[in-house]
């Protein structure tokens, strides 16, 4: 009986229940939780890295699409790379995308990876590009129209042509030419510096109208900047059309499946020549940082992002146009840092106007520095490379022998410059050599003498010591932009950081040495009658040449340490292998050139160090 009872109670309490659960179900905002957006791709996808190879047209276009991926909830990371560099890091997975591969120039540095399929190419981003050699409108008119023109013109140009940074595939064109002696360009150099570095040589070769020979291309603010003219002859080389090129969206093997997000977003992704120019411009002109134009460039070009975007979401799912309208700012706790960067000091700012005020009234005595430091340097080098090789080793080993008498540093000296010249490296070596030695000579003769004032006036120590420290600590690159803006391209602007750079080492030893000098013999030499400038020379100056002769060692060491830095700025020598090995991913020339770099360092210090005592 109590069975029966129980029975209907469940029965009634059960339909309530389910009763309750149909109205709620059935009503608008009821318990069930809306459907999640499907997840679109693996977390792995979120952090997405990109190659910047420092041309101004891939960092905007970079740039703009990375400022695209912060709004859609993935984290960019830029690494700046040349291109085969960025080709062999998508093979080796540590790169996903490349939004800056121009075609047919770049086909050498690509065609091994596509052919092995190690990276995929996406689609066509520009098209109608251009990419060649290009003369200012002066030049032109004065009949430099083609490549067959340019031997013609070669006093004029020095013999000299300008490229960008050192193992870019334009480069690497011109040096085939040159080396195959095409046009007759066989005399002919090429100065690799960068991009910046190639512009600014122009400007000054604009200013004064001279003729010049450069590498240019198009969209660039360089074609609105200068009145210039592409040259015609280089189809073989650069391919017709004025070097007619498409740059293509590349990506590692396998990166649009396992992200089919970005995978459609690439493949939406096309940008157009005018748009490209109008964010250089805002780069290079309204000295705008790379997120900020790009950024500002998003924001006025509402109906082109949203092509791109179209069946694109974002990383949390939802739909990526609607992600970005709805995007509320910065969090709160990034506002303050927003707010302090929009209030920024204008120390660049400054600094731009100040170089280019004095670039602009003193351009006559940089060009009369830049000429002295260029025709001691280049006479140095003129002078060691008209001596037989045979001879200049036979001379260096006969000096180690007089300063050291030691026939193992002889012999050493001797193995090691024969080993230099048989790997190829013997011109860059006396170019590099040229540079130390000039270098070395200038800091020396500047900074003996401050040494020496220092350690006689302790107040001009202590204001010459936090400049010594910023010498010595500030980056060495910083050193090279007004050094280029000031006296261009080439061997100056690389002798000049090279002096700023080593010269802290003298004064500072030459100080150390002369302070160090035991009272008792200034007193004695004061006791019998010797003049400031006597006691100098016949007491303070003997007593520390150990000192100072380990300051100017540690000089030639600095200078020689600036090779690499200063062949950015077209200072040839050994730096120019070691940078183009770098950026080609080329190990046997890196190591080649850097023995020959380990070898003339180790030469220089032996037989410019102070004699250690007790040994011959």
């Amino acid at each position: 009986m109590k069975r029966n009872l129980i029975n209907p109670a469940r029965a009634r309490f059960g339909a309530a229940l389910a009763g309750v659960l149909l109205i709620v179900a059935a009503a608008p905002g009821s318990a069930q939780a809306p459907a999640q957006p499907p997840a679109v791709e693996p977390a792995s996808c979120q952090t997405v890295r990109l190659s910047d190879v420092g041309w101004t047209d891939v960092t905007s276009t970079t740039a703009v699409f990375a400022s695209l991926l912060r709004q859609l909830g993935y984290q960019p990371q830029i690494t700046v790379l040349s291109v085969p560099v960025t080709f062999a890091s998508m093979k080796n997975r540590d790169i996903d995308i490349f939004l800056g591969n121009w075609m047919p120039a770049q086909d050498g540095d690509r065609r091994p990876y596509v052919a092995d399929g190690s990276v995929e190419v996406i689609r066509a981003n520009l098209v109608n590009a251009k990419y060649t050699l290009a003369v200012p409108a002066y030049t032109y008119a004065a009949g430099l129209h083609d490549f067959a023109d340019i031997s013609r013109f070669g006093p004029q140009l020095n013999r000299t042509i300008y490229g960008i940074e050192p193992g870019n595939d334009g480069n690497r064109h011109i040096l085939q030419i040159i080396k195959q002696n095409e046009f007759g360009l066989g005399k002919f150099k090429l100065i690799e510096s960068s991009e910046q570095g190639m512009l600014a040589e122009v400007e000054r070769a604009t200013n004064a109208r001279r003729p010049i020979v450069f590498l240019a291309w198009d969209p660039h603010p360089m074609n609105m900047r200068f009145d210039l003219r592409y040259l015609t002859g280089g189809d073989a080389t650069f391919g017709p059309n004025y070097g007619a090129a498409t740059i293509y969206t590349t990506t590692r093997a396998g990166y649009g499946q396992q992200c089919p997000n970005l995978g459609r977003l690439l493949r939406n992704l096309q940008f157009t020549l005018r748009g490209e120019s109008e964010m250089m411009n805002a780069i290079l002109n309204l000295h705008q940082q790379p997120e900020v134009a790009a950024a500002a460039w998003l924001r006025g070009h509402g109906a082109l992002v949203a092509q791109w975007l179209e069946g694109v979401r974002s990383f949390d799912g939802r739909p990526a146009l609607l992600a970005i309208q709805g995007d509320a700012g910065p969090a709160p706790g990034h506002r303050f840092e927003g707010w302090i960067t929009a209030h920024k000091i204008p120390l660049g700012d400054a600094m731009a106007v100040a170089i280019e005020y004095v670039k602009t009234h003193g351009m006559g005595f940089f060009n009369a520095v830049a000429g002295g430091i260029r025709g001691s340097v280049n006479g140095v080098t003129a002078a060691l490379v008209a001596i037989p090789a045979a001879l200049l080793i036979a001379a260096f080993t006969a000096l180690a022998w007089l300063l050291r008498r030691s026939w193992k540093l002889a012999l050493f000296v001797a193995l090691a410059l024969l080993f230099i010249m048989n790997q190829g490296y013997w011109l860059a070596t006396l170019e590099t050599l040229s540079l130390v030695l000039v270098a070395a000579i200038l800091s020396t003769l500047i900074g003996v003498p401050i040494g020496i004032a220092a350690a006689h006036r302790p107040r001009l120590f202590s204001a010459l010591r936090p400049i010594l420290d910023l010498m010595q600590t500030l980056p060495t690159f910083v050193y090279l932009i007004p050094t280029l803006v000031l006296f261009g391209l080439g061997v100056v602007p690389g002798l000049i950081s090279t002096i700023i750079f080593a010269l802290p080492a003298p004064i500072r030893l030459t100080h150390l040495g002369i302070s160090s000098v035991p009272q008792a013999l200034r007193e004695a030499g004061e006791a019998f009658g010797a003049t400031p400038l006597q006691l100098l020379w016949k007491v303070e100056l003997p007593s520390a040449a150990s000192t100072i002769i380990a300051g100017i060692t540690q000089c030639i060491m600095l200078s020689l340490s600036m090779v690499v830095i200063a062949a950015l700025v077209g200072a040839g020598g050994l730096g120019v292998p070691v940078v183009r090995a770098l950026n080609t991913v080329q190990v046997g020339m890196g190591f080649e050139a850097g023995f020959a770099i380990v070898l003339l360092a180790i030469i220089l210090d032996r037989m410019s160090r102070p004699a250690d005592k007790g040994r011959a």
